[in-house]
Formats: C-alpha cells, structure tokens, sequence
C-alpha cells in the first residue's frame, strides 16, 4: 500500500516535541508564580529560566556539547529543577545519579554512561573523594556548595562552584532545535540483583508522558487531581524515574513547586503547612513515616492529595492516610516506563461508595492511561480473562517506554520479548478494567499446590490494629513447596499490642469465609523492629528471603 505523505509549506515550523517547550506556557501566564527551595530561598518562573540559561552556558564553558552526558549528585532542588531542563535542552544527557547506592555502584553508573560533567552537592562530597581515583570519563566537577555550609571542597579538583558558575553567565541562550527523539536522560535501575541497568528517554517520550499525564491527572471530577490550584512538592527523589514525571507536569501548569532538600520527617510536614503543599507522591515508607511522626498530630492535613507508588497501598495505610484527610491513591509503574502507566482514580459516581469500597479501589494498581496499551498475558502471551480472578504478567505499549538498556542489548531483548514490554508483575483485571498486581513473579509464594499472593495477606494483615508495617515472604518447605511467613513491625506506641496468634487468627478468619486460600495463612509470624529497603524506599523482599529463609 502506498503511503501518501502531508504537504508541508516550505516555511511552516515542524515543532519537534522538545522539553525546552515545557517552558512556554509558564512564562506567558504564570512569570511570577513562586518556586521555593527548603522554604528559604524563593524565585519566580522568570527566574527559572534565567538561572537555566546561565546553566547552559556555564555548562557549555566546560565543553558540554550535543551529546555530552552531565551528571547529578544532589537533594530534590531548584537546581535540580533547572539541570531536568538546561542539560537536555542543550541537546546533551542528563545523568540522575541515585545516591542511595553503594559507592561501588555509583562508580559503575558514571563510568558506563559516559558522564563527563559531574555536579556534587557538598553532602555527597566523600562519596566522590573515595571513587574520583576510579572515574575513567569525568573531566570536569561542579560543586553544589549549600549556603551555611562549612564543608571543603577536598581534593576533588572543581572547575566550578555552582551558583558562582551561574552568576558569571548570561541569563540568555539560544536553545537549538534538533530531533525529538535525542536522548534526553538516562538513569539506572535499582534491581536487588546483578549490576544496576542503565534506561533512557528522549525528548519526545518525556514530552508525551508529561502531556498524557497531566491530562489524567486533571481527569477526575473531584479528588485524586493536579491543577493549575495547586502547590506541589516532591516526596520521590528527583534521580529516580524524573521524580515520577511530575516537575515535568508543574512546570508546564506553572503551578507553585516547593522542593525540601533532605527528607527530614518534621521540616516536610512544616514545608506542607507553612507553603500550602496540595499534591506530593511517595512510596508508602515515606506517607507511613510523616504519619507516625510527632509533628503529624498537630498539623492539618485535610487539603493534601499523595500518589503512593513503587510497591502497593495497604489498606490499612489508606485508611490511616484518609482518617486524616488526605486524598490518597495509588499509581503504577516502572523504571523502564518513565514510569506513569495507571493511576487509582475513583470514577465518577464512586462518592456514593462505603469506605471499605473506596479504600479498596484506591488500593488498586488502578485504570490504565490514556495511549497505555496494558495486556494481562499468559506464558504464551495470550490474553487471560477479565473476571478479576484469571491472573498474568503485565505487559505495555505506550509512546514513552525505555527501547532498551543502555549498552545493554541482551537484556533490553529480553525485555521488549514479543514486541511488548515485560513487567515481572502478576495482575488480574476486572471486569470493570480494574487492574490489581499480585505480586512480583520472583515473590509469589506456591504452597500446597496453589498460588499465594504475599500482597494480598499484606493487605489483610495491615488492617490489624498494631501493626505498623508488613512484608510476606515465601520459604521453603518440605510438605508444602513453600509456606508463607509475616514480618511484622509493630505500632511505637504499643496502644494496642498485636501477638503472633491475634495476626493467624486475623487471616484465618478471611480464609473460613472462602476470601483466601487456607494456604494463605501465615504458619510463622516474626516481629521485627524494621524491614530493609532498596535505595528508593520499596521493602527489599530479596534480601528478606535470604536473612529469614
């Protein structure tokens, strides 16, 4: 069949799908609109674009060019905010180095993506002390120096410092166009196993993720929303999957951003009063930590709206979040997918729905986006039944999802195996297009012949009065294949003491009315004080499994 191409006028403007055109709306409707860093230092949007500008060109003096792979060590930051836009902007790539990994790994990610410009911020200056010696591509550091530090610059031999470097720049640059489909940013997963994988994006995934995005967030008629009315504050961190997308969606709405720095439990509940923060996201550590906090019971949280991603909701969280006000819901997604692929919207009409109802759909895994193409498949990728019951691996399509590992073909081959994007995550969908993971595959426990869901008992165990937080993991056993076993750690406040036989018998109650498998029953419940997590805050079931197998 022969194609037949649209004219185009010889003077029309194609409009590539760059990230320098985030910037447009927000300087024509919102100039004065306030970014706010730590609640002690505030700038406009104008300012944003000035101080990106003079980035640019502070970057362009230490030979950063069209393919230029820059790189960043610091807290969630305005500067942060204006290295997401000067550095792909320019053309070049945007390394968000995750500084919660080990020192070795941090090596490892810099020297396979090429970095050439480091920017450090002064915390994470002994981490770089310790590997300069074995960074085979740097040529040029950056010091992030925060104000009322006393720190040193060390022995690492810095071109620059950062805000030095900005104020001897033009706050003018004349960002090039080029092809939309550059690489624009590269960061590295966080797997509990082997080397850290390098996904990357262009300016063209990322632009369609920021507008799919945004357009579903607006979605909702009420509740579980991102306007233009709101004041946002990150509690994911910026090296990690572009902070979810979101300073992206911000930008472009022009609405007022805080960024905290450090995560400290107090200063960001003060942040959220004292700056009228209305939309955030996190994983559930980070909503379980600021709810149990001293600070949590004196503030009013009533006007705050949390995504919660990378690992479920429990139901008990959610109901501790909603007894305080928050609208809160769960959204999903990965690394490899830039990573928004479903929200945990209410539909229309929902209000009419009990609690228990409406904590149970906010819990879900959620309503796929729009432009998501989500399929729940079999070992042989044939489709499996939307009844709610039928379960598979979730695979996706969707414009904005990693085409590989960086440098790494093998895998990025295994990945996109049969022309779809393999998760590793166990789902079922529902009639109603419900989607709800399971489980991980490396983390579904078979015993006694049937699959046992560890998030599922999760779930069931978290609505225990006492229990602070729950993982279930699978060990071996010789009659059953495995069995599963509950970590729990128990509410700080020992109001209400739970014991190993108050949380079997909790299960076994769901198991007598035919909710549950009687499988699914915990044999072992261990207390513990805490339970381990990867560098971005998901409960590390591997590493769980090796320590109580």
């Amino acid at each position: 069949m022969q194609e037949e191409f649209m004219g185009s006028t010889p003077s029309a403007y194609a409009y590539p799908l760059l990230i320098k055109h985030l910037l447009h709306t927000p300087l024509s409707q919102a100039p004065d609109q306030e970014i706010v860093y730590r609640g002690q230092q505030r700038y406009t949007y104008t300012t944003l674009s000035e101080r990106i500008a003079r980035l640019a060109n502070g970057l362009r003096q230490l030979g950063t060019r069209h393919g230029t792979t820059v790189a960043v060590m610091d807290w969630d930051s305005h500067r942060y905010l204006e290295c997401y836009f000067a550095v792909p902007m320019m053309g070049a790539v945007l390394q968000t180095v995750n500084v919660r990994l080990s020192q070795a790994e941090i090596a490892y990610t810099i020297n396979h993506s090429g970095v050439e410009i480091l920017l450090v911020h002064t915390d994470f200056l002994p981490v770089i002390e310790a590997i300069k010696d074995k960074l085979e591509t740097v040529r040029a550091f950056v010091w992030i120096d925060e104000a009322g530090s006393e720190a040193s610059a060390n022995g690492i031999p810095f071109s620059a410092e950062y805000e030095d470097m900005l104020a001897a720049n033009s706050p003018s640059y004349d960002f090039p166009d080029f092809d939309e489909n550059t690489r624009a940013t590269t960061f590295y997963t966080t797997g509990t196993t082997g080397l850290p994988k390098g996904v990357y994006f262009s300016h063209r995934q990322l632009v369609l993720h920021t507008i799919t995005l945004m357009a579903a967030l607006a979605s909702p008629v009420s509740g579980q929303r991102f306007h233009r009315g709101d004041v946002y504050m990150p509690l994911t961190p910026m090296f990690h999957v572009h902070a979810w997308g979101m300073p992206y969606i911000a930008t472009a709405l022009g609405v007022k951003q805080v960024y905290p720095g450090r995560y400290v439990p107090d200063r960001l509940l003060q942040l959220v009063v004292s700056e009228g923060v209305t939309f955030s996201h996190c994983v559930s550590t980070i909503l379980h930590m600021l709810l149990n906090c001293a600070e949590a019971t004196t503030v009013d949280l009533s006007k705050w709206k949390v995504v919660i991603g990378g690992g479920a909701l429990t139901h008990g969280l959610a109901r501790a979040a909603l007894d305080r006000g928050i609208d809160v819901f769960s959204g999903y997604g990965m690394s490899e997918s830039c990573p928004a692929l479903s929200l945990a919207q209410l539909k229309p009409g929902s209000e009419s729905l009990d609690i228990d109802e409406q904590v149970r759909l906010r819990c879900k895994t959620g309503l796929p986006l729009p432009l998501v193409d989500l399929r729940i498949v079999d070992g042989r990728m044939k489709d499996v039944a939307h009844d709610g019951k039928a379960f598979g691996e979730i695979v996706a399509r969707a414009p904005w999802l990693t085409q590989g590992y960086f440098r790494n073909p093998d895998a990025g081959a295994q990945l996109w195996e049969g022309g779809y994007l393999h998760t590793q995550d166990i789902a079922n969908v529902d009639t109603a297009g419900w989607l709800q993971i399971t489980d991980r595959i490396k983390d579904v426990i078979k015993s006694g012949g049937e699959w046992v869901s560890s998030l599922e008992i999760e779930n069931l165990i978290s609505l225990q009065s006492g229990v602070a937080e729950v993982a279930v993991i699978g060990i071996k056993d010789e009659k059953w294949g495995e069995r599963p076993v509950a970590l729990v750690v128990r509410k700080p406040d020992g109001a209400t003491p739970v014991t190993e036989h108050d949380i079997r018998q909790h299960v076994l109650a769901f198991a007598e009315k035919g909710l549950i498998s009687k499988y699914s029953v915990p044999q072992i419940v261990k207390f513990v004080d805490a339970l381990e997590k990867t560098s971005v805050g998901k409960t590390n079931k591997k590493w769980l499994r090796e320590q109580f197998a």
